[in-house]
């Protein structure tokens, strides 16, 4: 499976926490994609070092090749770090030439242990369009 071919289905980047079958089923629903593949990328980040060269060595570690990154169809589970987050978008954005669709999840009320569900699916590409929009009104 070449999941550079545009006619496969999903790969999910995971910077996250691990994903449960439901949440892959959650994402395939919401994407209407098949999900070819998850990439649990591990997202432990040295506070105390700059945290540029550590997105960099995260977005290494999805092992995409420069013509996979700009033409598989990607959704990306962030890290919890907002400013690793914001820094692994930027990484990220350069290498794709756009901005990711990405998933948000949420805590299940009154769940123990604590559970999650997929929330919603932002494309941040199509927000970053519309808020050029509004630039010049």
């Amino acid at each position: 499976m070449s999941l550079s071919n545009p006619q496969s289905g999903m790969l999910i980047l995971n910077y996250s926490h691990p994903l449960t079958k439901a949440q892959c089923a959650q994402l395939a629903a919401l994407t209407g994609e098949a999900i070819d593949e998850v990439r649990d990328i591990p997202t432990h980040l040295d506070t105390s070092r700059p945290f540029a060269e550590q997105v960099v060595a995260l977005a290494d570690a999805a092992r995409l090749s420069p013509e996979a990154w700009q033409t598989t169809r990607l959704c990306v589970l962030l890290p919890a770090l907002n400013y690793a987050a914001a820094a692994l978008l930027a990484e990220l954005h350069g290498r794709m030439g756009y901005f990711p669709l990405i998933a948000r999840l949420r805590p299940v009320a009154e769940t123990l242990p604590p559970q999650f569900e997929v929330a919603e699916l932002l494309n941040l590409q199509s927000l970053r369009e519309a808020a050029r929009r509004r630039r010049y009104p």
